[in-house]
């Protein structure tokens, strides 16, 4: 491996970032934004698509500014880009400009829709063609809504005048200068439209949701030439080589690649992901199967439990409450009690996610008594990631005939001790955290790399993954019973609402 870098593009929820790696996977050069999330409404959710691809513009730009400002490095060979699933913008195919904001993937405002269409009895075929269980997350509902709700955007979709895309696919459009308007099959995986069995948008499925089939992208394997930057835009040209949605990047990025290998990234929110292999296997306790990756046509897929808030816990605890100042501060509070006190926090902000699927559900607060103190919700709040995650990897064992001993973890929320620990201890298995800590983006990377010759396949990567730290369970199985049958109470509540 010599000393040619990589730029990824790593499009968040809350960020937008450019990652510039070396072929070791180096962080060699970070430029980030923050971004702005809107709430129009109650259970809305909304981002303006012009703001997202400025940031990246402009984090972009800076990146490729770096080499004629320091010998020490390189041009990027290739770029790859990751984003935020499931988050909906639809635009003018002359312009480029966006008709209405982008829904992004938390946007409950669907929720109806959804239930009815789970009344009328759809859910089964939904799920036998998607992997996925009819609920407003995903992008289906969103399209509808947009070309229903913004005046003459449904005719104008019709007519072929306009594109939908998820994130991905809309800045793909804007750094070819509008020539591709193109997907990867893990992005489109998340649309509720497209056929992760037969491979292909679903005519019935578009006709289920009245979609326009003129509005899609075209979809493509992970590691491809999607195309190349225009020189109008960055001002050189750069081969985008590969692309995936940001749970199937950290999968990547985190090496696992062979059946029973899971990774979990704990974000705004919590996605945990197994690779099942390259056989379609349906989940029976209401998890999500998903595309995992698609190389040299070769299909692999993976079983997702998804959790919409983890980290925006500590965030509304340090915001909404004033608890603390930074969340950092969230570890050491935790650790000053020694226990929950039996206080649990289900933080169903925007409805439960897996394996409950209740997008009506409120965050609750449970077993609050005169001795409890911030110090024990703050606790509940951390401990409320283990529980979570130990409500997906039993229905994923279940699933998919695997038990994985190891799981490897990512995202801001692993910084926090307190949390790996008390995953270890919940999940009786080892976790590991990577040296490489830009999971996503680095998996990103890894594909457009792979693509341009860097490295001979992704497997060679993964041979290269070395744990940074790792945590062993301490707790007993009595202690750990006893915690889980709390949460699961609290849990509960919720549902029998």
């Amino acid at each position: 491996m010599g000393s040619q870098t990589i730029l990824a593009i790593d499009q968040g929820t809350t960020s937008s970032r450019a990652i510039l790696f070396s072929q070791m996977g180096e962080v060699l050069s970070v430029e980030q934004k923050e971004l702005e999330l809107f709430f129009p409404h109650k259970g809305w959710v909304e981002q303006n698509p012009e703001a997202i691809w400025n940031d990246v513009l402009e984090c972009c730009t800076q990146i490729i500014k770096l080499p004629t400002q320091s010998t020490a490095l390189q041009s990027p060979v290739a770029i790859g880009i990751t984003n935020q699933r499931e988050t909906t913008i639809v635009w003018d195919r002359k312009t480029g400009k966006p008709i209405y904001n982008a829904i992004v993937w938390q946007d409950r405002r669907t929720a109806e829709k959804c239930n009815s269409l789970k009344e009328q009895g759809h859910e089964p075929t939904v799920t036998s063609k998607t992997g996925l269980l009819l609920d407003p997350y995903f992008s289906a509902t969103k399209i509808a809504w947009i070309l229903d709700n913004v005046s003459g955007a449904r005719a104008r979709a019709e007519s072929g005048e306009l594109a939908f895309g998820t994130v991905d696919s809309y800045l793909l459009w804007k750094l070819t200068d509008g020539e591709v308007h193109a997907t990867d099959v893990t992005n489109a995986s998340r649309t509720m439209l497209y056929n992760i069995v037969d491979q292909k948008w679903d005519e019935e499925l578009l006709t289920l949701f009245n979609i326009p089939t003129a509005v899609l992208p075209e979809v493509k394997d992970n590691i491809t030439l999607f195309g190349s930057t225009s020189k109008n835009v960055l001002g050189v040209e750069v081969p985008i080589g590969g692309m995936a949605g940001d749970q199937q990047a950290a999968l990547i990025g985190q090496g696992c690649f062979s059946p029973g290998m899971a990774k979990s990234t704990y974000g705004t929110g919590c996605f945990a992901l197994m690779n099942i292999g390259q056989t379609f296997k349906q989940s029976k306790n209401r998890l999500l199967t998903t595309i995992a990756y698609r190389i040299n046509g070769e299909m692999t897929y993976a079983i997702e439990g998804s959790i919409f808030v983890a980290g925006a816990a500590i965030q509304w605890l340090r915001d909404g409450l004033g608890l603390f100042d930074d969340a950092s501060e969230s570890e050491a509070i935790a650790n000053s009690v020694t226990d929950n006190n039996e206080v649990y926090f289900v933080p169903a902000f925007t409805g439960l996610g897996a394996p409950y699927w209740r997008p009506d559900a409120k965050a609750l607060i449970m077993g609050l008594s005169r001795e409890s103190n911030r110090a024990h919700i703050v606790r509940a709040a951390l401990e409320a990631q283990a529980y979570q995650t130990l409500d997906l990897m039993e229905s994923m064992e279940i699933d998919s005939g695997y038990r994985s001993e190891i799981l490897r973890v990512d995202g801001g929320l692993v910084a926090n001790e307190f949390v790996c620990q008390f995953l270890a201890d919940m999940l009786n298995v080892t976790i590991e955290l990577p040296k490489v800590t830009e999971t996503t983006a680095w998996g990103a990377a890894v594909l457009a790399g792979v693509h341009a010759g860097l490295f001979r396949n992704i497997e060679d990567v993964a041979d290269a993954w070395v744990a940074h730290q790792c945590y062993w369970p301490k707790l007993s199985e009595a202690e750990r019973q006893r915690l889980y049958s709390g949460w699961k109470r609290a849990v509960g509540m919720l549902i029998k609402q």
